[in-house]
């Protein structure tokens, strides 16, 4: 389909297409989750052609190989700037090495989007706090509950780097906070904050369509919030929580540490476990990271302020 194309239905959603090879593909896949794609799929870069490979095996055969030696790894966003701010944020990172991004293209609406999403379960944080999808009820266990309806938005909660900034929130009392979400995305760490009781929430992103998004999210919540461009954060927080890659993290750190405010925290994540040394160093001037938390090879690093 083309953007030139006046029979084309209009775009719904932007695809960022990658080539990556086969060690790349998890932590490439792992990416852009913590980047809020909507969707990643994997597929044979040299599908049709002799370097095909098949990844299910004859009997009586050997084995084949766990996944493709070129993979085409699909990525799918709400905003072709979006899309396009993903790929220069993966190209910089020491994972994308030996990988190639294609193209970004548009992509309409079509059905199986929502059939796809209807496959979605209600997630627990903790055993009490849960994220629930519209059309579901929630557990009889949960006392906390965010609605949050995966792929309309910029991510579902239940990514490992998300789960881990909930599962701090849900351990620590958060009541009469002022808190800012330092790249909100979808909205979900700042809506988690308002219903752990903080005074005030702020929710800043660079995309303009994550802003709406949290304003939309908030509201299904029944959370008050100030969403906006980052020029809306002003002064000290109590916690300031940012659930980005590394090396924007790097970039920010004198901004984010500058709003932490007297005895305020730090919450950092998306990032790798193997990043921990580089993070430590680019904070150090102003504030001592440590790692709280890892899942699946990734971590959360904390600092508070005396």
């Amino acid at each position: 389909m083309s953007a030139d194309d006046p029979t084309a239905p209009p775009a719904r959603w932007f695809e960022l297409m990658l080539r990556v090879p086969e060690a790349r593909v998890e932590a490439v896949g792992e990416a852009l989750e913590a980047l809020e794609a909507l969707s990643v799929s994997v597929e044979d870069a040299d599908a049709d052609t002799p370097a095909e490979r098949a990844l299910f095996g004859e009997p009586g055969l050997p084995a084949p190989a766990p996944g493709w030696q070129h993979s085409r790894v699909l990525a799918l966003f709400d905003t072709e700037a979006q899309a396009r701010e993903a790929a220069a944020l993966l190209m910089p990172q020491a994972f994308f090495a030996d990988c190639e991004v294609v193209g970004v293209r548009p992509v309409a609406d079509t059905d199986w989007v929502r059939l796809t999403q209807s496959q979605f379960d209600p997630a627990p944080i903790t055993p009490d706090f849960w994220i629930v999808p519209s059309w579901h009820e929630p557990p009889a266990a949960a006392r906390t509950v965010i609605r949050l309806d995966p792929g309309l938005a910029f991510g579902t909660g239940t990514h490992p780097t998300t789960r881990m900034c909930l599962r701090w929130m849900a351990a620590h009392e958060l009541s009469g906070w002022r808190v800012l979400d330092y790249g909100c995305g979808s909205g979900i760490l700042a809506i988690a904050a308002g219903l752990r009781g903080a005074g005030e929430v702020v929710a800043v992103d660079i995309d303009p369509a994550a802003v709406e998004a949290t304003q939309h999210n908030a509201a299904a919540n029944g959370v008050t919030l100030s969403a906006g461009l980052p020029e809306l954060a002003q002064g000290g927080y109590d916690l300031v929580v940012a659930n980005i890659l590394a090396t924007p993290l790097k970039v920010l750190a004198p901004l984010l540490c500058a709003h932490v405010g007297a005895g305020g925290h730090l919450v950092l994540a998306g990032i790798l476990e193997r990043q921990a040394e580089e993070l430590r160093a680019a904070y150090a001037p102003w504030l001592a990271l440590q790692v709280a938390d890892t899942e699946d090879g990734w971590m959360l690093m904390t600092a508070r302020r005396d």
